[in-house]
């Protein structure tokens, strides 16, 4: 099976690093051993939950942001004008 963070692209440092923090937190915060299979499985469970729209909303949010640059520079342009 094709695993999520593939589909992500996320390098293995940056998966490891994410499993070391599920791993950290369920210590931390609910005093639970998880190990690394567990963790991955976790990763993989709440991307496939709420990657592919945090993806969304991540794209929605830059349509938004670059629609306002571009009216910026259309203002700016069309205050370079004369006369």
């Amino acid at each position: 099976m094709d695993k999520t963070y593939s589909k992500f692209r996320f390098s293995l440092e940056e998966k490891n690093n994410m499993q070391e923090a599920i791993i950290q937190y369920f210590e931390e915060e609910r005093n639970e051993k998880l190990g690394i299979l567990g963790s991955e499985n976790l990763l993989d469970f709440f991307l496939d939950l709420v990657g592919d729209k945090i993806y969304n909303r991540a794209l929605d949010d830059a349509k938004i942001f670059y629609k306002r640059a571009i009216e910026d520079v259309d203002n700016d342009y069309y205050g370079l004008y004369k006369g």
